[in-house]
């Protein structure tokens, strides 16, 4: 995983900690003392996000639990993972910019591609000019690699 999304996680678990398990915890509290919990939907809501953010931390402190962290400023050469690989699409010239990233850090709206994609997968081990088919859901995609970037 990359420095950026190993901090996000870190942030998003401090958050949880401090901030949404207290309110939650409160929440309950002040459920409770509306009586009968059996038909209390507010006490129901309350302890299924609880559970949710339970869930949540736990899974968090998984991944940070076993997650390298690399520095892709300290790579170079073909795209790898931690790579900002800009691509143009050879049938419809559209050109974008994705980072190579590890599955929970992995946001395709910003960019960020995860590793396991088809089209990750595709770019791994390719150089600048290079082609690449992609199988998409939409049918075969050919892109051009223009640029590969470590920053």
């Amino acid at each position: 995983m990359t420095r950026a999304g190993h901090t996000a996680l870190n942030d998003e678990l401090k958050t949880l900690k401090s901030v949404e398990r207290p309110a939650i915890i409160k929440a309950i509290a002040e459920a409770r003392e509306h009586g009968d919990l059996s038909e209390n939907a507010e006490y129901h809501s309350a302890r299924e996000k609880q559970s949710f953010i339970e869930g949540r931390i736990k899974e968090i402190e998984g991944i940070l639990s076993l997650a390298e962290v690399i520095d892709p400023k300290t790579l170079s050469g073909s795209v790898k993972f931690g790579a900002t690989v800009k691509i143009v699409d050879e049938d419809t010239d559209e050109e974008r910019t994705y980072q190579i990233v590890g599955e929970p850090e992995a946001d395709i709206e910003n960019g960020k591609l995860n590793i396991r994609s088809p089209l990750a997968k595709a770019l791994i081990g390719k150089d600048e000019g290079d082609s690449v088919e992609v199988r998409t859901p939409g049918g075969e995609k050919s892109y051009e690699i223009l640029s590969i970037k470590y920053i």
